[in-house]
């Protein structure tokens, strides 16, 4: 199987593993965004960093198609998640509080040659002009518990809606909801809905960019009586502008 007879999309994600010391912690996911010329790896922030959970990586590795015409080639690919005892990912904020979303500058010189992948753009992101209604059909594209082709290094995708009204900060933060039945290991994807603008027409990858999946959504609930609600957080991908300076 070659580049060309798969989704571009597909190739927008990356698995990730984090690591202590050596030591395997946890497996993620993440996608690539490319800003001026600039590539960086994005993923939830917990992933690189959760102080509630006990979770301090020093490194993460993602995993890398490097032959066009034979997608079940593949390396991993080491970046250091501190410099002289300072973080080199950048997470973001606002006035509630920090945003579950981290970005790592890929060092784009040191990628093996080739590298295979997909990346989005700012012109992936919706402008003011889309109209992205409550029910709209998006997709997670990741890694659920790691879950994923293992002969061609591919994630796999999982269908949801829009579960709250987009472009409001759920609850006064920066998310908003979907209904999609997500695992751990998807943290970090992407989440996406098909361009269907005249503007987004000619997006390559033709989707937009909506946001950042970060964790399931629940409430105190009878555990014997009622069903998990089946939500999950999206961080608003507007935030990688901030990010990606």
């Amino acid at each position: 199987m070659n580049t060309w007879s798969v989704e571009p999309l597909l190739l927008t994600s990356a698995r990730l593993s984090t690591f202590r010391q050596g030591r395997v912690l946890t497996g993620a996911s993440g996608f690539y965004f490319l800003r001026d010329g600039r590539l960086f790896l994005v993923t939830s922030r917990h992933v690189l960093f959760d102080e509630p959970s006990g979770h301090f990586p020093d490194r993460i590795e993602i995993e890398l198609h490097i032959d066009g015409d034979n997608l079940a080639r593949s390396t991993g690919f080491s970046m250091l998640l501190y410099r002289n005892g300072k973080p080199v990912w950048r997470q973001g904020g606002d006035g509630s509080g920090d945003i579950d979303v981290g970005v790592i500058e890929i060092e784009r010189a040191a990628l093996p040659e080739p590298t295979i992948y997909r990346a989005f753009m700012p012109d992936h992101l919706p402008s003011a002009f889309e109209t992205i209604e409550t029910g709209a059909s998006v997709l997670v594209v990741g890694f659920p518990l790691g879950f994923h082709d293992t002969l061609h290094h591919m994630p796999v995708v999982r269908q949801g809606v829009i579960a709250s009204s987009f472009g409001l900060r759920f609850q006064g933060q920066g998310y908003f909801l979907t209904d999609a039945r997500t695992h751990r290991g998807a943290s970090g994807s992407p989440v996406v809905t098909r361009a269907v603008s005249a503007e987004g027409s000619t997006l390559d990858p033709p989707w937009l960019l909506l946001g950042v999946h970060s964790t399931r959504f629940d409430v105190a609930r009878d555990l014997d009586r009622d069903e998990a609600l089946g939500l999950n957080c999206a961080w608003y991908a507007d935030i990688l502008m901030s990010l990606t300076w």
